[in-house]
């Protein structure tokens, strides 16, 4: 058993929590000592009732997300998931800015009374205690006091702000985004062949049928010859799956629709299920499994599989892709549909041309510091979204390095890998960014995505 593993993940879960429950004692203190200043009694005592019901709501959507069970403790198909989503989100982030500017403001404090020795002297005098030297220096300074009590006030609200933007604007404004993949020895009847991924589309309470349906308009309209959904249907095992599929079996392309379970489908204990939906639909979910289409002529190899862990239940390290080799056809080109994008340098490694994946949501936030690219997904992969590439053939234990064609690194030098490889060309990886969401219901700077593929000759 790998204790350091456990041990890691006890302290990150545990640091979560920790998290959650600090961030609302922060917010049930800060309500509590506001609604005191109510004059109405009556105010006072319906605000903090209203209160003790959001807790009981708070709770209530933490278990429900933890559990992913079919029994929910708040009613589906209503808006209150939604809203205490949002609450979580908003409380955290409040939280951590309001901590960040006052733990400024105590610095900006202590500079200045290391710079002037007289008021610290004073302050340090019997009697004094080392509040009443704050508020002496608070009063001695009052621009300080109302600039930082003016940043406190806004770097609580931003959040809330922040996530209703994300939840009524940036969460449903979808957006085609168009990639043309060069790929080696392509065959000149494959130079063209458009494909249309979705993907992550969690229909649950966050994402009504309707959204789904008018994601799969927008597909329709771009003519794919073929179309793919890589994983992640649903959320939990109380959502619908079979409305959901209903949805996608009117994607239209030429050489059907194709898809592959995620990690949400493992969770929900539907990937049977999900298999046999398709395949009432006329669709086909490939697992571990692969298929020959045919296009101008031309063959391709379509591979699909289940999502892919990449540690034991024990926590030991394990490899993605076990005996990937027996799907993959060297007379042809490979795509790959594989939900998590942590499987690419397997999948380059066996020669696969093109693997196409999601899971990560483009990390749902964004945010653009000093030209870097800040997403909460670089804890859990280096392929964030977008396209990305590494040599064929190049071997993948024992190294996670890639070329960011979309930006979030620089390419390794072929010269990096070793001699013996003598690669043959570049396998191609582009990550989708998802359709849904989960935890809270908020998507910024990561607007929802559809992506249209363009294979071409290099």
């Amino acid at each position: 058993m790998n204790w350091a593993f456990f041990l890691i993940r006890f302290v990150i879960i545990a640091g979560i929590f920790s998290l959650f429950f600090f961030s609302q004692r922060f917010w049930h203190q800060a309500i509590w000592r506001s609604t005191a200043n109510f004059r109405s009694q009556w105010l006072r005592v319906a605000a903090r009732l209203l209160w003790l019901g959001m807790i009981f709501l708070i709770i209530s959507a933490f278990i429900d997300g933890v559990r992913m069970g079919h029994r929910h403790l708040i009613p589906r198909g209503t808006i209150l998931p939604g809203v205490v989503g949002l609450w979580f989100f908003s409380a955290v982030f409040g939280f951590l800015a309001v901590k960040l500017v006052r733990g400024v403001d105590l610095l900006w404090s202590r500079i200045r009374k290391g710079r002037q020795p007289e008021p610290v002297a004073e302050a340090a005098q019997p009697g004094v205690s080392l509040a009443s030297a704050a508020s002496v220096e608070q009063l001695r300074d009052p621009g300080r006091r109302y600039f930082f009590r003016a940043a406190t006030a806004a770097a609580g609200a931003a959040p809330f702000f922040g996530a209703m933007y994300g939840y009524a604007a940036e969460r449903l404004k979808y957006q085609v985004r168009r990639e043309e993949i060069p790929i080696s020895n392509l065959n000149p009847a494959l130079d063209g062949l458009s494909i249309v991924q979705i993907s992550d589309i969690h229909l649950s309470g966050y994402m009504p049928r309707t959204q789904v349906r008018r994601a799969v308009e927008m597909a329709n309209e771009l003519g794919a010859h073929l179309a793919v959904v890589t994983g992640d249907f649903i959320t939990g095992a109380s959502d619908p799956l079979p409305d959901c599929i209903d949805e996608i079996r009117q994607l239209r392309a030429p050489l059907g629709t194709w898809g592959c379970n995620g990690n949400h489908e493992i969770y929900a204990r539907v990937e049977d299920l999900a298999q046999s939906l398709f395949a009432q639909a006329g669709m086909k979910l490939l697992r571990g499994e692969n298929a020959q289409l045919t296009f101008n002529g031309a063959q391709f190899n379509l591979i699909g599989v289940d999502y892919q862990r990449e540690r034991t239940s024990e926590g030991h390290k394990k490899q993605t892709l076990m005996h990937g080799e027996q799907l993959v056809r060297r007379d042809m080109p490979n795509i790959l549909l594989s939900h998590n994008p942590n499987s690419f340098p397997r999948a380059a490694e066996l020669g696969i041309e093109l693997s196409l994946a999601g899971h990560t949501h483009g990390g749902q936030i964004q945010v653009e510091i000093l030209d870097h690219r800040l997403s909460p997904a670089r804890f859990i992969t280096d392929y964030i979204a977008g396209l990305y590439q590494r040599p064929l053939f190049a071997p993948s234990l024992d190294s996670r390095r890639y070329s960011g064609v979309d930006g979030y690194s620089e390419a390794p030098k072929i010269s990096q890998f070793p001699p013996a490889v003598n690669p043959t060309g570049m396998a191609s990886l582009y990550v989708n960014r998802g359709l849904g969401t989960v935890g809270a219901p908020v998507r910024i700077g990561v607007p929802p995505e559809i992506t249209l593929i363009v294979l071409r000759r290099a």
